[in-house]
């Protein structure tokens, strides 16, 4: 507990503007979920040979995972809150529409029968005695859709909607409980208390209720057109992981020297390789690090050159700027190729130190792999191929929950980066690639040429970064972050002084 408080004292500022973005996401999904659901859901009630078929087909899209359908949405409309509200909105539409039909139909026929007596036509029906009636129906499933559009927002974080997500997305990274509970009971804490808000309203009259929501209507609409009339400025992200968060602050001081009245903003922790660079493509974000044999192999769909490593970043800055108008700047020195990683008394006790070792103990090995890594030429589909072996069990982890799994013995082998901290924090073994089957993956930035033309100085800013950065400097910055717990910009900073590249 006092770990949590101190986390919540140092990151207090961070807490808020989580929390309002993640009010905003909610309630702008919700209100969208209501202008659609509920007039949808009457229109039902007065054509019931379309009710089941339609309620049916919402109930169909819940079922849609939602990782998978932010995934399918982000080439047609990017990154950013857009993707994040119109799935939450998919989500969300089921209770509403249900009750709001079930509420309607369950209005006792002779007060309609009644109304009609005394002249009332259909909409005044509906508006005096049917709505009214069916209203605390219809507020369950809005309270409802509020619940799991708030638990579900936390996602939103991944393309880079931000919200409280973007602290448990941290603390999962970091492996650290606390940032996960600072971002989790804030969720569960709002989820709650819109429940209870809701449950208020509910009792209200239907005049009221319209303009409570009308209210906030007004109120959001207007935040949100002033932040869309906000410049944009530059964007620079980066994937999961303490190594981008550090590269985009050491790029952000970089550029900010070259150009000190550019506004620059930082997405850290964006997601996957395909999430970040669909997101460059799409002109939701401006720069990004990446890798020269994931962008050979993952991006370009090829088989890396022999010749070493700048062979491959060549191949990398040819193919990036031929099919997709990608410019490659400040190619970094170290080479942050994966690596095969055990522990020391698991590689003593049957003598590992090449990866052709494994052959005669992969009947033994229960492997904890990312997602990524296993899916990859360049990794576990590749890798089985070209030294002939199979595990005996391969357990699908998130990046930092794999040394979790192999400190406590629930795998004994796992996937790693060379610059990795946990290497050192954990004493593990890396075994030697002996058939030099991983590609280098030397780092360096990408931007748009369209981006570099509108801001040239850019390439003088990244440029600086060319032959810089060691393989024991990336992992000593490494270490300070994500074991030692420093921030990235003051890692980048200090780094960035002590190569002569800022007073």
């Amino acid at each position: 507990m006092n770990r949590v408080l101190l986390t919540l004292n140092e990151r207090s500022d961070e807490l808020i503007n989580a929390t309002l973005t993640h009010i905003q996401i909610s309630l702008l999904s919700l209100i969208i979920a209501l202008v659609i659901a509920i007039p949808l859901g009457i229109y039902l009630s007065y054509h019931k040979k379309f009710a089941e078929f339609i309620i049916g087909l919402s109930g169909v899209m819940q079922t849609v995972p939602s990782l998978a359908l932010l995934g399918l949405l982000i080439p047609f409309v990017g990154i950013g809150t857009t993707p994040a509200v119109i799935a939450l909105v998919v989500y969300a539409l089921l209770p509403i529409l249900r009750n709001t039909y079930t509420g309607l139909n369950g209005v006792d026929p002779i007060y309609t029968l009644a109304a009609r007596a005394m002249g009332m036509n259909w909409a005044k029906r509906l508006l005096k005695i049917q709505l009214p009636l069916a209203m605390p129906v219809i507020m369950a499933g809005v309270r409802t859709a509020m619940v799991l559009i708030i638990a579900t927002a936390t996602l939103a974080a991944l393309i880079g909607a931000g919200g409280l997500g973007e602290l448990i997305l941290l603390g999962l990274d970091r492996n650290d409980n606390a940032l996960i509970l600072l971002g989790a009971i804030p969720a569960a804490l709002l989820a709650i208390g819109f429940d209870y808000l809701l449950r208020k309203i509910s009792v209200l009259k239907l005049k009221q209720i319209l303009a409570c929501f009308i209210g906030v209507i007004i109120v959001f609409g207007g935040l949100n057109l002033a932040l869309n009339h906000q410049s944009k400025g530059l964007v620079i992200a980066g994937k999961l992981g303490s190594e981008p968060e550090i590269l985009i602050n050491i790029y952000k001081i970089l550029i900010h020297d070259e150009m000190p009245d550019l506004k620059i903003e930082l997405k850290s922790g964006l997601g996957k390789t395909s999430f970040v660079f669909n997101a460059l493509r799409s002109n939701d974000i401006d720069i990004y690090p990446e890798f020269s044999g994931t962008a050979v192999v993952s991006l370009l769909k090829q088989a890396p050159k022999s010749g070493g490593a700048n062979a491959v970043y060549q191949q990398a800055k040819d193919g990036l700027k031929s099919e997709f108008d990608i410019i490659t700047l400040g190619q970094m020195k170290y080479n942050n190729t994966y690596a095969i990683a055990v522990k020391k008394d698991f590689a003593d006790k049957f003598g590992l130190k090449n990866i052709s070792d494994l052959n005669h103990v992969q009947d033994k090995i229960i492997a904890g792999f990312t997602r990524e890594f296993n899916d990859r030429d360049d990794g576990y589909k590749g890798l089985k191929d070209s030294y002939g072996f199979e595990f005996k069990k391969v357990v699908l982890l998130e990046p930092k929950l794999r040394y979790t799994a192999l400190k406590n013995g629930e795998v004994n082998l796992i996937d790693a980066y060379a610059t990795d901290s946990e290497l050192q924090r954990y004493n593990l073994v890396v075994l030697k690639d002996d058939r030099n089957f991983f590609p280098p993956y030397q780092g360096f930035a990408m931007v748009k040429a369209s981006m570099l033309e509108k801001y040239p100085k850019l390439e003088t800013a990244l440029n600086k970064l060319n032959g810089k950065i060691s393989d024991e400097q990336m992992r000593k910055m490494n270490y300070d972050v994500a074991v030692n717990g420093k921030d990235a910009h003051d890692v980048a900073l200090k780094f960035l002084q002590e190569i002569g590249l800022k007073k």
